[in-house]
């Protein structure tokens, strides 16, 4: 494993209790950082919290939520300020991972409600995480924000409009974000993965999950060690010309 250097820095991951959310702190702490994880599910929350790691601390929230959101950030800034010791630190990092694949359904056949669920935590979400750590990050004149796409932003995935739609946003937004702040010391990059085999399959049919096995000239899926490495070095100063971009990681499914 190449090693990064991410000594003494604070980054917060959504989603960060399993998956390729799970990666990316494991990665985070590694290479010297210490991870704030922001995860909905209570139970991998207290996961978390029994390993004792004092490098790993984790929070109860929904991205969905704006209180919520602000809440993380204060309890985040706190835990800061405890680990620091009294120097001046701050929110170095938000790493945006949370995500739900919803239903998979024809257009014609997809429930709004169901639209507008996958659209509150993959895009809505996104847009507040991103806003109160923008916010944070400018008064410092620092910071990395990295937003977890998909290929199906890029590309359309049949039967997964709800979540192609929300992921192809998510582009929009890292990009736009990244124009605004290009001039302030923060960068704002998203990855694009092709299919990765997490508890998110759980959420897919059979056949949608070999339809995307199908498409990747690699003929495997990713693994959540590979996200990670280059969610974890846009993270880095190594990535400091990087902005408002867009990295693939498809096994060679990406045409453009």
């Amino acid at each position: 494993m190449n090693q990064l250097d991410l000594q003494e820095r604070f980054i917060a991951v959504t989603g960060g209790a399993s998956g390729i959310g799970e990666a990316i702190v494991n990665r985070l702490i590694d290479s010297g950082a210490k991870a704030i994880i922001w995860d909905a599910n209570q139970d991998l929350v207290d996961r978390m919290l029994k390993l004792n790691d004092p490098n790993r601390y984790a929070i109860r929230m929904d991205v969905t939520d704006q209180q919520s959101v602000f809440a993380a950030m204060q309890k985040s800034l706190a835990w800061i300020a405890e680990r620091s010791g009294g120097h001046d630190a701050g929110l170095d990092g938000m790493i945006c991972s949370a995500g739900i694949t919803g239903p998979n359904h024809t257009v014609i056949d997809y429930r709004f409600e169901d639209w507008k669920q996958v659209f509150d935590v993959n895009l809505h979400g996104v847009f507040l995480c991103n806003q109160v750590a923008a916010q944070h990050m400018k008064a410092r004149s620092k910071g990395r924000i990295v937003n977890i796409a998909s290929i199906a932003g890029k590309e359309g995935n049949p039967n997964a409009s709800a979540y192609s739609a929300s992921k192809a946003a998510v582009i929009g937004l890292t990009k736009s974000l990244g124009k605004e702040l290009a001039s302030t010391g923060i960068t704002v990059n998203c990855v694009t993965p092709a299919a990765v085999k997490t508890p998110m399959f759980a959420q897919m049919s059979e056949t949608h999950i070999q339809f995307m096995l199908s498409k990747i000239p690699m003929n495997r899926f990713g693994l959540v060690e590979e996200i990670a490495s280059m969610v974890c070095w846009l993270c880095t100063d190594d990535a400091s010309f990087s902005t408002a971009a867009v990295f693939d990681l498809s096994g060679g499914r990406a045409t453009y």
